[in-house]
């Protein structure tokens, strides 16, 4: 099985794309995989005009330039967004997946030859007040110092039975049913809660008197992996995470997980064969 690569929280930095887009062309991976924050970081009221430029402007242009490139070389991208990408945009990245620029994959199930891929984006409550990508986790608790996901603005109007009553458990159950998940990835935007992948930077933090919990991520996301045992997992969202742990690669029973996001300057680009992904390896480009 040919390499891929995996790279995520890329906030619209193009200097990050560009050193992206090079490896792949000088690379040539059979499979690319973008684990959500895609576009830039903006105040909300700027996020229409901002964002839909970066897209169209830049990662449509320069990705169908790669492809022009590229040609049959050209490798399978799958993608989704992240908590801070307005869903807003959406339509435009379901727009350029038309196009066979890019797989968009999130609650969705395709297939990259014998492997199924998943995707989903949706978060556990944070701090931040964009909400298109929030869910309750399994419950409709809110950790202390988060923001409810029915509080906050969202780009997109959403449901009110749905913001109150979906969960992330909820939506992993509905995305894969029975399916044999032995040879399938899962892109998912949060990483697994109580692991190395989604420990914050939350020391000695706390919220009305009561600390902070490190851990941040997907208690919903844990469960799903130790009871369902995917071949391979792809997470960002906590960008310190593997400063502060040393761990950027874990295995949870026979899964692989990973999170490559970087709270560094550098592109973190992990790469990784599906045949054997537990020896992925990841460098600061």
């Amino acid at each position: 099985m040919p390499t891929c690569f995996f790279a995520t929280d890329l906030h619209g930095k193009t200097d990050r794309y560009d050193k992206l887009l090079a490896s792949i062309i000088r690379d040539r991976p059979a499979a690319v995989f973008l684990g959500g924050d895609l576009l830039p970081r903006s105040a909300f009221s700027a996020l229409l005009s901002e964002q839909a430029d970066f897209l169209h402007d830049y990662l449509v242009r320069t990705f169908t330039s790669a492809r022009n490139s590229l040609g049959a070389d050209y490798p399978d991208i799958f993608l989704i967004l992240g908590n801070d990408d307005p869903r807003c945009e959406e339509q435009g990245f379901i727009a350029a997946a038309a196009d066979g620029l890019w797989h968009y994959v999130h609650q969705q199930k395709v297939f990259f030859e014998a492997f199924p891929i998943y995707g989903l984006a949706y978060v556990p409550p944070t701090p931040f007040l964009l909400k298109d990508w929030e869910r309750y986790d399994v419950s409709r608790y809110v950790p202390p110092g988060c923001v409810s996901p029915e509080e906050g603005h969202r780009s997109v109007p959403a449901e009110e039975s749905e913001i109150k009553w979906a969960t992330i458990q909820k939506d992993l159950a509905s995305l894969v049913g029975e399916d044999p998940l032995d040879r399938a990835v899962f892109l998912i935007h949060t990483p697994p809660c109580d692991t190395p992948l989604d420990r914050a930077a939350l020391d000695g933090k706390t919220y009305e008197h009561v600390p902070l919990d490190v851990h941040v991520g997907s208690i919903a996301v844990s469960r799903f992996i130790e009871e369902r045992q995917p071949l391979l997992t792809l997470h960002g969202h906590i960008h310190e995470a593997a400063r502060l742990t040393g761990e950027w690669k874990i295995k949870i029973g026979r899964t692989v997980c990973i999170n490559g996001a970087h709270d560094g300057p550098e592109l973190a680009l992990v790469r990784f064969d599906l045949d054997s992904p537990e020896t992925a390896t990841r460098d600061l480009l």
